[in-house]
């Protein structure tokens, strides 16, 4: 059962990727971003979208950065 999951996962990050290339590729175009004080931006769309997706890990795993940390509670409720 364990090898049919890890192939599936593998299955699944490659259909990720294949479909991020996919999508980087054909949004190659320039994309202008306005900021506050008419400041901008002009970047391609792949590029963007690379660091919205970074950023989104980024909070991702820093959201459950506290649930990798909590110390394990089960072995002090043990009797020694």
């Amino acid at each position: 059962m364990t090898t049919l999951l890890k192939l599936f996962v593998w299955l699944l990050r490659i259909v990720v990727f294949v479909g991020l290339f996919g999508l980087a590729i054909k949004n190659s175009g320039p994309m202008e971003l306005r900021f506050f004080l008419e400041q901008s931006w002009t970047a391609p769309i792949s590029l963007v979208i690379l660091t919205v997706f970074a950023i989104g890990v980024a909070v991702g795993l820093t959201a459950a950065l506290g649930v990798f940390l909590r110390p394990d509670r089960t072995a002090s409720r043990e009797p020694r």
